[in-house]
């Protein structure tokens, strides 16, 4: 459900390796797993804060892109 007067904040995620695990947890009192993909080098995912997914982990060197700055997980 998308409402234009409450912009939900997205995230850019670009693997630097083969392998890295994007992993979506809920909202509400038990945090959980609910979502993952796997992307390979070179493969950017654009993800979506949504009323479901409250924050996102990542496994394996990847650049994260949010509207606060860049985070990088490189340094293996």
């Amino acid at each position: 459900m998308s409402d234009t007067n409450n912009p939900r904040d997205y995230v850019v995620i670009k693997a630097l390796e083969d392998g890295v695990q994007v992993i979506g947890l809920t909202r509400g009192t038990d945090t959980r797993f609910h979502h993952s993909e796997k992307l390979d080098k070179g493969e950017i995912m654009v993800a979506q804060f949504t009323e479901h997914t409250s924050a996102v982990k990542l496994r394996g060197k990847a650049i994260m892109q949010t509207s606060y700055g860049e985070i990088r997980n490189d340094d293996q």
